[in-house]
């Protein structure tokens, strides 16, 4: 596996990379890689001829109090991975690479209205313009045929696409942006990487976002009122030992409006809640 810190490396390593028009699928990360990271890398193998990776803790999407600082980095781990993948290249600039002069002298930002409003969005503000600035910025430099990112975050997936179509990012456009199914412990719990953060004892109760989801999507399919569902939901995290919640909604799967009640169209289920000082996000299909 080859790998480049800086730009004008990079774009030459991609360059030949596409001699011949080889086809490229580019997989962002921050790194501290599990198996969901590598699900993506297996599956742009399969769609691309080679497979780009970015590791790059994006300082522009945590907000104040946020664990930047503590947010893990294993660099030399996480390539040794990407290499047993048989991934092609890995981009790893430093901040300074990405943001000349520091992120606070960087004067453009990308803002999405809309789907980035609720959520996250509104429980993180400003993540979600750090969030497109970076992907922008790393469809820029490597311009893939192809994207992929997991599903686990949701709004950041409709987040990223939206961008794509308003911005007329070709390569890659909105089609190829492709989103891949969560993977999840033997547990049901999403794979992430702050899962590391969890306590034993908070670890065994994180099991209970997935079952009391799984719980609730049963019920709105059957025909039960959303509201008291998602009461039921939010009573059943915080009596397993969750702090918080900061959000459980049903969602139309497509503009992420909440919805009242699931209609003929593809809904989703997102949920964020804290559990010691680790804020878990998790989303399922409805309907």
């Amino acid at each position: 596996m080859q790998s480049a810190t800086t730009l004008d490396v990079l774009r030459n390593k991609v360059a030949k990379l596409r001699t011949g028009g080889q086809t490229i699928g580019l997989v962002p990360t921050m790194g501290a890689l599990h198996d969901g990271h590598l699900t993506l890398i297996r599956r742009a193998r399969e769609a691309c001829d080679h497979v780009v990776a970015s590791i790059f803790v994006n300082p522009t999407q945590f907000g104040p109090g946020e664990d930047l600082d503590a947010y893990p980095r294993q660099l030399e781990h996480d390539a040794a991975m990407l290499e047993g993948e048989g991934c092609a290249l890995l981009w790893a600039p430093a901040v300074e690479e990405m943001y000349p002069g520091g992120p606070e002298n960087f004067v453009t930002s990308i803002s999405i209205s809309d789907v980035s409003a609720g959520f996250c969005g509104a429980s993180r503000p400003g993540h979600f313009d750090g969030v497109a600035t970076v992907v922008c910025k790393l469809f820029n430099q490597v311009q893939p045929d192809m994207a992929f990112f997991g599903e686990k975050d949701f709004q950041q997936l409709a987040v990223i696409r939206a961008m794509a179509r308003d911005l007329d990012l070709s390569l890659p456009h909105v089609r190829s942006i492709i989103g891949v199914p969560t993977v999840r412990e033997a547990d049901g719990l999403a794979m992430s990487s702050r899962n590391r953060y969890l306590s034993e004892e908070h670890r065994a109760a994180a099991a209970t976002l997935p079952r009391a989801m799984k719980e609730a999507i049963a019920r709105i399919e059957e025909g039960q009122e959303t509201a008291p569902t998602l009461a039921a939901l939010e009573d059943a995290l915080l009596g397993a030992g969750f702090e918080s919640v900061d959000y459980a909604d049903l969602a139309d799967a497509i503009s992420l409006e909440p919805l009242d009640a699931l209609k003929d169209a593809p809904a989703r289920l997102l949920v964020a809640a804290r559990i010691g000082n680790t804020r878990l996000i998790d989303n399922m299909a409805v309907g």
